[in-house]
């Protein structure tokens, strides 16, 4: 038997660089349209929660794409996945950047979005491969790192360039940002053709599992509520804040730092205790969402309520190491419904955020709307542990 290769510590921060400049792109391409919305509105004659429709369609893209794309490319080497993951991915950016109307925009929101979860599910994946299995977490987390960093840089930089340009500016300059990751991961990502390659039937193996499915629910639910607040929160700034537009791009800054320490404390709970660190960070979340109506009227409070709504994210690791472990041989299709479950926890988030708003409960009634989220997936976590207990424990389980 053939020994695994080893890496040496350049290789793999190369790699992991290469791989989440991929991220940096692809989160600053979902979370753009959050600080523009009010932007795409104004031009396409449209109204804001219509608007969270786009955001909507991109996150039910990641939906179907990602599981449809592990199991029919489950046969590609993970290298060549990732490269042509990128390529589409390029292409539907340009494609929004040139959408002639509101339709067209969302359908090619919804095709960009169909590679993100693939892609996010297979570069862990291939980071963890370069790693002894003790440093999995922390490899995971590099990659990760680069979709936090979109939201704390990449995010506001896109929404200042969209309202210097146009919101057509800032999807074209994230296809840009995909090229430079084409390049990248050509030259730092290796190529492990010797990797086994998987199977349509043992990838879908995945769901014949009840523990992938409760882990799966618990993020599609329970992290809806930090999207319910993401969504409109360009608006709530303006409208309930009273903040002039140029601030967006600094409370966005705001959310995407609390994102950053919510990844690196969600790897280090994840290697430390890794089942009850998914009930103690939905409770977290489920009390900075409840207080957001009350923090929201004034501009200091609200700065310091986006930090903490965004250290939710630690919630993304902890899911991403337990769906890996739950998942036996089905890789491939369980890191990437990871991504799946969370962009639709984006889509139901931003869904039930806009109802509550078109329904007249206010711009700040996306707290309460999220803390229900974050509730109904702590319910649903409790319910996962009760099956846990019953069936016996799984890898990993801690």
């Amino acid at each position: 038997m053939s020994s695994l290769p080893v890496y040496s510590p350049r290789a793999i921060a190369m790699a992991a660089f290469a791989l989440a400049i991929g991220g940096f792109g692809i989160g600053t391409g979902e979370f753009a349209i959050m600080g523009l919305l009010p932007n795409v509105a104004e031009h396409l004659q449209v109204s804001a929660p219509e608007v969270g429709h786009l955001i909507s369609a991109y996150a039910l893209g990641v939906v179907i794409g990602a599981p449809l794309i592990a199991v029919m490319a489950a046969h590609l080497s993970r290298s060549t996945l990732l490269f042509g993951l990128m390529i589409w991915f390029v292409i539907g950016n340009f494609a929004s950047a040139f959408a002639p109307g509101y339709y067209s925009l969302m359908a090619f929101r919804f095709l960009t979005g169909m590679p993100h979860g693939a892609y996010f599910g297979v570069a862990a994946l291939v980071a963890a491969s370069m790693v002894p299995p003790h440093r999995r977490g922390q490899a995971i987390g590099r990659v990760m790192l680069g979709l936090t960093v979109a939201a704390l840089i990449g995010n506001p930089l896109a929404t200042g360039l969209g309202q210097w340009l146009g919101w057509r500016a800032a999807f074209a300059a994230v296809g840009t940002i995909g090229i430079i990751t084409l390049i990248m991961l050509n030259k730092f990502v290796p190529h492990q053709e010797d990797q086994p390659v998987s199977s349509a039937r043992q990838e879908l193996g995945a769901l014949r599992r009840g523990q992938v499915w409760f882990t799966l629910g618990i993020g599609a639910i329970g992290f809806g509520g930090l999207f319910a607040v993401f969504s409109y929160i360009a608006p709530t700034l303006t409208q309930v804040t009273g903040l002039g537009e140029s601030w967006v791009p600094i409370a966005l800054a705001v959310m995407g730092a609390g994102m950053i320490v919510g990844n690196i404390a969600g790897g280090w709970l994840a290697d430390r205790a890794l089942v009850k660190s998914i009930g103690g960070v939905l409770v977290w979340t489920m009390l900075v969402l409840a207080i957001f109506p009350w923090m929201a009227g004034n501009a200091w409070t609200m700065m310091l309520n986006i930090f903490l709504i965004g250290t939710g994210l630690a919630l993304g690791p902890v899911l991403q190491i337990r769906l890996m472990d739950v998942a036996a041989d089905a890789q491939t299709l369980a890191a990437s419904l990871n991504h799946s479950a969370f962009n639709m926890a984006n889509a139901l988030g931003a869904w039930l955020g806009g109802v509550a708003i078109t329904a007249g409960y206010g711009w700040t009634s996306t707290g309460w709307v999220g803390a229900m989220l974050a509730l109904a997936g702590l319910l649903l976590f409790g319910v996962s542990v009760l099956h846990m207990r019953r069936m016996g424990p799984v890898s990993g389980a801690a």
